[in-house]
């Protein structure tokens, strides 16, 4: 969500959301570290005790309140309102675009985030991260699946949007086209996959059933 003042006498939970945006900044220059914490409690004037004890659970913390506030401001750019006069796939492209748009100032701290957060030891917790991510998009694009498509979409959007921060790393081009156009055409292979998808389902009734006819071997019926 957009940053809010950090109040006089903050909770944890709100200097949480006060400071992660220029902890992000700051984890540029210092990564993900006390440092980059400590720094973002100074420009705010919050005590660096409490800024750290926010924070208690280490660099890991760190990234995921960040990718909750990225959510948080996707979904405050795109409301469901504005997605609802969209088309699925423009949806979905408008939702990742937004991500773009929001993280590119801070590119070198998602480098430095996913790094970390391809450590062994840390990849539940990316998973977990990078599923909440896909599924928060899925749901403002109005998906209401709750069969094995639920996770084939998920599944494969995480695909397309880890690929495309790849992209984003490391584009200079102007206004971020290449990534924007890395993107369509990886959406473009989604919507292709998903009308595969839908086609297929809808003629599985008329398909042989390998499970039927091994049961027939089976018990033959009687004449």
């Amino acid at each position: 969500m957009t940053p809010q003042p950090i109040p006089a006498d903050p909770t944890l939970d709100e200097i949480r959301l006060g400071l992660i945006g220029d902890i992000a900044a700051n984890a540029a220059f210092d990564g993900w570290t006390v440092a980059a914490v400590t720094a973002a409690a100074d420009m705010h004037g919050v005590d660096a005790d409490l800024a750290r004890l926010a924070f208690a659970d280490g660099p890991v913390d760190m990234i995921d309140a960040w990718f909750a506030s990225i959510d948080a401001r996707m979904e405050e750019r795109l409301p469901s309102a504005k997605l609802a006069a969209m088309k699925i796939r423009e949806r979905i492209t408008a939702l990742v675009e937004a991500r773009i748009d929001i993280i590119a100032p801070d590119r070198e701290a998602l480098r430095r985030a996913a790094t970390l957060l391809a450590m062994p030891q840390n990849a539940p917790r990316a998973v977990r991260l990078g599923w909440r991510t896909v599924d928060r998009m899925w749901r403002l694009a109005g998906d209401t699946a709750t069969d094995y498509n639920h996770y084939t979409k998920r599944l494969t959007l995480s695909a397309v949007y880890a690929s495309t921060m790849t992209v984003l790393l490391d584009d200079e081009s102007e206004d971020l086209t290449e990534t924007r156009a890395f993107l369509s055409r990886r959406i473009d292979g989604v919507m292709r996959f998903e009308r595969w998808k839908a086609g297929w389902s809808r003629g599985s009734d008329y398909r042989p059933s390998l499970t039927r006819f091994v049961g027939r071997l089976r018990y033959p019926a009687k004449r």
